[in-house]
């Protein structure tokens, strides 16, 4: 007679065949986290010798590019699009992600509005009468692209060449939840000649920010007129017992307040596996504790030498803030407290222009006309700056390296000399070099101060427990947690005032951001509320019988 760890195998096996013996050439899959979506790529493109992988986020790029090694090319939107735009025009493709930034500011000097050109990409605004200032100050910059246009750029010429549209055995399309209307146009033109697989799920939409809607992914699945078969993946390899349980506590909650309306209604469950079970037994709970904001390092490193007495083996830690300050404290308190193998992790996009930008691009070519611009504005008044702007707006305008005085730009000469001289690792004088740092408002103090420090702790006694020094940490946004995963998962500041963005009403947003942190942990999770007074909602979601309250 067959155990139910077989039967189990067999279950899951059923839904992976679905999938692999269809004939369909476009097929959606809706799967939960953690449950084989990899596994399932893997199969899927084994006997391709021709198979394209796409997402969006960089870090993801690099661990599916890992995991399908050798079996699948992957990149990201932007730079597949760089690369068919590229080939299609035989010319080289230079990308600064940034544009958007610079062209916005030139707006708002040039013509007195504040434009958000990212938003007009994403959401396909074709006829906005503001992309003719766009193409022409991209034009003056030596033609550079940033991330939205250049997918942009790409799908408007496949649109009107579709005969250049370029031809896989597959393509598998990851984080479909993500997509805003423009990538989804671009998707929708390579599933007219390839074999294509989206994959995703609405409980996990992170990327509001972008455009994203999760009206596509559930259009493309619950609508026979989209063209794509559906299927789901319904069993959690990753989590434990409890965890799948606080999760579909959570949405049956959040669906019973009329909350997540058009949800993709879908299966989460435990996958019945004997070293699983084991796992849940020892972690039956989910860990609940109130804290004060200042304590929750020392909370951390409390559970973390709990964890190590239990385990007496490796084990990994994720560490989930709701914003980046959180994040730099507990890394800082942390290190402070002796840990010393902790990797922050941020995928949010750099939002500021720094004057590094526009000299890294003047080191590769100092004529470069986009970083004359960037570090122009650091060099000049606010009143030169506009002026030179408005000059080199003028039909046929002149460049900016022509406009500024001799003497800004024999000073940015010897800045590039000085860090091409750091660069080839050749020695420099000490007062050109404090004049550099200087310059980009580097406090060479600071960071002297901290080198001696570390060096000064390096050999003294170290403090901590030496047990867990080495333990790996991960320290994120809730955003940046984003496909990652650990033994063990910390979510600090575990606060409506963090997690519940509207005070008076929940969004399905707030949901999908405490689902997606709650199911990055293969072993527990700990919540680490910061206001020791008030219990808090989503805490009031979850069976009592499921939640361990410390002290």
């Amino acid at each position: 007679m067959e155990n139910k760890y077989t039967l189990a195998k067999k279950e899951k096996q059923k839904y992976f065949d679905a999938i692999l013996k269809s004939p369909s050439k476009k097929k959606i899959i809706v799967a939960g986290p953690g449950t084989g979506k990899t596994d399932l790529f893997k199969k899927v493109i084994k006997d391709k010798s021709n198979s394209l992988t796409l997402t969006f986020v960089n870090t993801l790029v690099e661990d599916l590019s890992l995991e399908l090694c050798g079996l699948s090319e992957v990149r990201t939107l932007h730079g597949f699009a760089r690369s068919i735009l590229s080939s299609l025009t035989k010319n080289e493709i230079k990308i600064f992600p940034k544009l958007n930034l610079i062209i916005k500011e030139d707006a708002k000097t040039l013509l007195a509005k504040d434009i958000d050109f990212d938003n007009i990409f994403y959401n396909r605004k074709d006829k906005d009468e503001n992309i003719d200032f766009y193409k022409k100050r991209k034009k003056y910059y030596d033609n550079y692209y940033g991330y939205s246009d250049i997918i942009f750029a790409v799908t408007k010429y496949l649109e009107k060449n579709e005969n250049k549209i370029p031809s896989y055995d597959q393509i598998l399309v990851d984080e479909f939840q993500d997509f805003n209307k423009l990538e989804v146009s671009l998707i929708d033109l390579l599933s007219k000649k390839n074999y294509i697989l989206l994959s995703g799920d609405d409980d996990q939409a992170l990327y509001d920010f972008k455009s994203a809607s999760t009206q596509y992914i559930r259009h493309k699945h619950g609508n026979q007129d989209s063209g794509f078969t559906p299927f789901t993946l319904p069993y959690c390899l990753r989590c434990t017992n409890v965890i799948v349980g606080a999760v579909n506590d959570i949405i049956s909650t959040a669906q019973s307040k009329k909350l997540l309306i058009g949800r993709i209604q879908k299966e989460y469950l435990y996958f019945d596996d004997e070293k699983k079970d084991k796992i849940s037994s020892q972690n039956p709970k989910i860990i609940y504790v109130q804290s004060y904001a200042n304590q929750i390092p020392w909370r951390i490193e409390q559970q973390i030498n709990l964890i190590a007495k239990e385990n007496r083996t490796k084990f990994s830690v994720l560490i989930i803030s709701p914003t980046k300050t959180q994040t730099n404290i507990i890394t800082k308190t942390l290190t402070n407290k002796g840990f010393n193998n902790i990797e922050t992790v941020d995928k949010k996009a750099d939002k500021e222009i720094t004057l590094l930008d526009g000299l890294k691009l003047l080191l590769e070519n100092n004529k470069d006309s986009l970083g004359w611009r960037i570090i122009s504005k650091f060099f000049l008044s606010n009143k030169d700056f506009k002026s030179i702007l408005e000059k080199s707006n003028k039909e046929n305008g002149e460049k900016i390296i022509n406009l500024l005085d001799k003497n800004i730009k024999l000073k940015v000469i010897q800045i590039l000399k000085i860090l091409r001289a750091i660069k080839k690792n050749e020695n420099i004088e000490e007062t050109d070099f404090i004049e550099v740092l200087n310059t980009m408002k580097i406090n060479p103090l600071k960071h002297a101060s901290n080198y001696l420090k570390k060096e000064i702790n390096s050999s003294s006694k170290k403090i901590g427990n030496p047990g867990i020094r080495k333990i790996p940490i991960k320290i994120t946004t809730i955003q940046g947690s984003k496909g990652l995963s650990a033994d063990y998962v910390f979510i600090t500041y575990f606060d409506d005032q963090y997690f519940i963005k509207n005070k008076v009403n929940i969004s399905d947003q707030d949901i999908c951001n405490f689902l997606v942190s709650l199911t990055r942990a293969k072993k527990r999770v700990v919540l680490i509320s910061s206001n020791p007074n008030r219990e808090q909602t989503f805490l009031k979601w979850i069976n009592p019988n499921r939640i361990d309250k410390l002290s």
